[in-house]
């Protein structure tokens, strides 16, 4: 049971994750920003998508000693 609740709570990190990446990109792709912005949540989107990798490396290190 503890690797369900363990295997949701990653699932949850990354949906909020992916969800925050995806906010970003439509709001440069739907609205006019100077390049400073720009700039600036495009380094946000990529440590985003890093975080995302975390979290997975995390929960597949994590794994073998919850089964």
């Amino acid at each position: 049971m503890e690797i369900i609740g363990f295997t949701f709570d990653v699932l949850g990190k990354i949906m909020i994750a992916f969800t925050a990446i995806m906010v970003h990109y439509r709001f440069a792709k739907e609205h006019k920003i100077d390049e400073k912005v720009f700039s600036e949540m495009k380094r946000e989107k990529i440590i985003g998508i890093l975080g995302i990798v975390f979290i997975i490396i995390g929960y597949l290190l994590q794994l073998p000693g919850k089964l």
